[in-house]
């Protein structure tokens, strides 16, 4: 296990002037278990592929331990990986498969059975020891995949690139409770791609969330989601997503399409001090919602109240702006218009798509 160290860390592809990964600086704990989650085409495997060293980064280091392994090809990092299509030997048995990490390491027989045992039974593989992997599920050369990644106890780390992707949805929910209980029991350093938020915001302790080739914020799932620090983390982040609207102050009040709400006097200070248009951004979970009659808060249109079976999503208008009302399984609205509070400290404001302290 190692603490892996990312200085000044860019990419730029031969013949392309822009960079696929933007020049950044962070530092991952040994033992952690890393999300990196983004849309396609973020930079989120091009930045796997620096780490595990499938790839030279343009500039910047990467450092395992304090030691630079930034020009070391990845047999030299020892480091394991698992891919979205499992790799295993099909004419191998299943106990086979799990034990050649270690039998290519040199390890004594009996360290390699007693190693293999115990990953075994943690991805419920016992049973199959052995049988031969080409008779297996696709699931279940997925769980060999992923034991040959964590049955060696001396890794750097152990890179995942969305490695359950092609997994049917409820064994993919084992998977990730599986992989979850390994790293509690074993404090391997875990880093793993997707472009699924359930998957990260489930398997991970801190998400490292990328969009255009750029960290835009590393948190914990809670992080994320009630202090967003970006505006592309709100939107991404929840179902649905944060409402992002434009909006302006006007002395200690916030304006929005022609209604105003009073806020604090400290953050109209700092919002005055930021001198950029502004976007308020709250989550439908923490908007009250009040028949139109009572004339407190703001005042919505209401376009249509869906069931959701444990709640119910309101839609409705703002000006020209549709927002979005997370209400209780038991809400009811009968009127065309309501009223919308919002939580002062669930409310962020952003300049530039950053969130202003």
């Amino acid at each position: 296990m190692a603490k892996i160290e990312l200085a000044g860390l860019g990419h730029r592809y031969p013949g392309n002037d822009t960079y696929s990964l933007q020049p950044q600086t962070m530092v991952w704990e040994d033992g952690g278990a890393y999300a990196l989650l983004g849309p396609s085409g973020c930079g989120k495997t091009t930045l796997l592929n620096i780490i595990s060293g499938l790839l030279v980064p343009s500039e910047g280091r990467v450092l395992f331990d304090g030691r630079d392994v930034t020009s070391l090809p990845t047999e030299r990092r020892n480091i394991a990986q698992v891919f979205q299509f499992p790799i295993i030997y099909d004419t191998m048995t299943v106990f086979d498969n799990l034990a050649f990490p270690l039998r290519n390491r040199k390890l004594a027989e009996p360290e390699v059975r007693s190693r293999v045992q115990e990953i075994a039974e943690i991805l419920d593989l016992s049973a199959d020891l052995k049988r031969r992997a080409s008779g297996l599920s696709a699931e279940d050369k997925q769980r060999i995949s992923l034991g040959r990644g964590l049955v060696r106890k001396d890794v750097a780390a152990v890179l995942f690139d969305e490695p359950l992707t092609v997994i049917d949805p409820h064994v993919k929910w084992l998977l990730r409770r599986q992989l979850k209980r390994i790293h509690h029991q074993l404090k391997l350093s875990l880093i793993y791609v997707t472009h699924d938020q359930i998957e990260a915001l489930t398997f991970a302790d801190r998400v490292v969330v990328m969009y255009q080739g750029q960290v835009v914020q590393m948190g914990t799932p809670q992080d994320l989601f009630e202090t967003p620090a970006h505006t592309f983390v709100g939107h991404f982040i929840g179902s649905p997503g944060m409402n992002l609207l434009p909006c302006e102050l006007n002395g200690s009040s916030i304006r929005i399409a022609e209604q105003s709400f009073a806020i604090d006097a400290a953050l109209a200070t700092r919002l005055a001090q930021v001198g950029k248009p502004l976007t308020l951004g709250v989550r439908p979970e923490f908007i009250q919602c009040a028949p139109g009659g009572e004339k407190a808060g703001l005042s919505a249109k209401v376009v249509r109240l869906e069931d959701l079976g444990t709640s119910k999503l309101l839609t409705v208008h703002l000006g020209g702006h549709q927002m979005k009302v997370k209400l209780g399984e038991h809400a009811q609205i009968n009127a065309d218009h309501v009223q919308l509070a919002l939580q002062p400290a669930r409310t962020m404001f952003y300049a530039d798509d950053q969130r202003v302290a």
